[in-house]
């Protein structure tokens, strides 16, 4: 009898957990009429944890975004086109990008770069432990600041873009911000380039103030396409800024529109 009713106990709290134990994955209709996407209920999320996924203020700026999981031969062509045009960005790094790719990550971070966390190892937020992701976390914030200048790792973007609302407030207390994205497309295939043309579409179909768009440097399309793609969104009036200025917005009492 006992066995019974522990079972049905058991049954019971499962069904009783709270949805922020389930994993949720980052997406959102793609905006293609110059407005930023909705992302319905995960805004209220983030904005609960200090995360973000956009700059609201309406100002025409963009902030550049990177992951970096591993290189392909593309990088190093992306900082040249960025150090050209005076541009800033940020890079998410992982343990095996920085144990293979030291000198890029050195160079991100003197060319005036900030590199953000995207993990050791690339797991799943939701299905390790309180400790484990701290540790994934601290590993990489270690390993910068061992190879690079920078003191502080302020922002992480969470592996497959999967989170919940306990791996946000997990984040928040270790120190971090969430960064997620406004404008993404599918790019990471390196079996399945479709041409400079096709990523410079992708972007400026979905271009809209505040955006924050998220690349992969493993691409040849988007190294190819970067040039093009700032020349042709400076031309539209929009200019570049860092996540630190967006955090800056967030923080201040009143709006600053120049940055």
């Amino acid at each position: 009898m006992w066995k019974v009713i522990l079972a049905l106990f058991v049954s019971c709290a499962f069904l009783l957990q709270p949805l922020s134990i389930q994993a949720e994955g980052w997406g959102y209709k793609k905006s293609n009429n110059g407005e930023a996407p909705d992302v319905g209920r995960y805004g209220p999320m983030l904005e609960k944890e200090d995360g973000f996924y956009v700059d609201p203020s309406g100002a025409p700026v963009i902030y550049l975004t990177f992951d970096n999981g591993y290189e392909q031969g593309y990088t190093g062509k992306v900082l040249d086109i960025l150090k050209e045009k005076e541009v800033p960005a940020t890079f998410f790094v992982t343990g095996h990008y920085i144990q293979s790719a030291p000198d890029l990550l050195k160079r991100m971070a003197n060319e005036g770069h900030l590199i953000g966390n995207h993990s050791w190892s690339h797991p799943d937020f939701t299905k390790i432990s309180k400790e484990q992701m701290k540790q994934e976390l601290d590993k990489v914030n270690q390993e910068v600041k061992k190879l690079t200048d920078q003191e502080t790792m302020t922002f992480v973007r969470p592996p497959r873009g999967t989170f919940n609302e306990q791996t946000l407030k997990w984040a928040k207390e270790f120190g971090y911000t969430h960064a997620f994205w406004s404008l993404a497309f599918k790019d990471w295939e390196t079996n399945n380039q479709k041409g400079w043309e096709y990523a410079y579409h992708s972007v400026l179909d979905q271009i809209h103030p505040g955006a924050v768009i998220l690349l992969h440097t493993v691409s040849q399309d988007n190294a190819e396409a970067l040039e093009q793609l700032i020349d042709e969104l400076r031309k539209r009036g929009y200019h570049f800024g860092s996540l630190n200025d967006l955090m800056v917005k967030k923080l201040l009492p009143f709006p600053i529109w120049s940055l």
